[in-house]
């Protein structure tokens, strides 16, 4: 028979030794510090203060005014209230010259109104109004004869031009008081004569162009 084994722990072996570990603390995350929430109450921006239009409007009248009451008249008095007038009239100078016509137009109304005031600008003004109405006279039939003036009877630069150059000359004569005392009455009777004598002319041709049996054109 097998003999027997022996016991593992007998009652003189010394007890087995036992390890303890402290328990282990939980693993934490580092958490980031908190910001406080500070409440941004922004104040509103004032309000931008509107242009006052009316004042706008009222110094631009009276500088109008005040260029269009100025005696003598100066370049810029004179160029300020032809200005005014332009646009007042931009209908009806649109209707009877072209973009570049206007131009040159301006210049000739500044130039007018420099050299001899109100009274010959309003002959200027009138030249204009009844050539444009005499030119209108009958478009389509002219258009049709091969006589109107091109673009629908809008004048260009040329023609305003070559319709006022005399009357420039002696308007420069006056402003730079050329012969001086003596000739200003020349000047203006010059420049009323020119103005005068290509209305004549403008309006004899249209209205002959509109009514006449025979058209020539040149």
């Amino acid at each position: 028979a097998a003999a027997p084994r022996p016991p593992l722990l007998s009652a003189s072996s010394p007890p087995p030794i036992r390890l303890s570990l402290p328990p282990r603390a939980p693993r934490t995350l580092p958490l980031a510090p908190r910001r406080s929430r500070v409440s941004r109450h922004l104040s509103p921006a004032p309000p931008r203060a509107l242009p006052d239009i009316a004042a706008a409007a009222a110094g631009l009248r009276d500088a109008v005014a005040g260029a269009f009451q100025a005696s003598p008249p100066t370049w810029s008095s004179a160029a300020t209230t032809n200005a005014a007038i332009f646009v007042a009239g931009t209908p009806l100078l649109l209707s009877g010259l072209s973009a570049s016509g206007i131009a040159a137009a301006y210049v000739l109304g500044t130039l007018t109104w420099r050299a001899f005031g109100a009274r010959a600008y309003l002959l200027v003004a009138a030249y204009f109004v009844v050539g444009t109405a005499v030119t209108k006279l009958k478009i389509k039939q002219k258009e049709a004869l091969g006589v109107a003036e091109k673009k629908g009877g809008r004048r260009g630069p040329g023609s305003v031009i070559g319709s006022s150059a005399a009357g420039c000359v002696c308007a420069l004569l006056s402003v730079y008081n050329v012969g001086g005392g003596a000739f200003a009455e020349l000047w203006t009777l010059g420049f009323v004569a020119s103005f005068c004598t290509k209305l004549s002319d403008t309006v004899s041709s249209e209205i002959g162009k509109a009514y006449g049996r025979t058209t020539v054109g040149t």
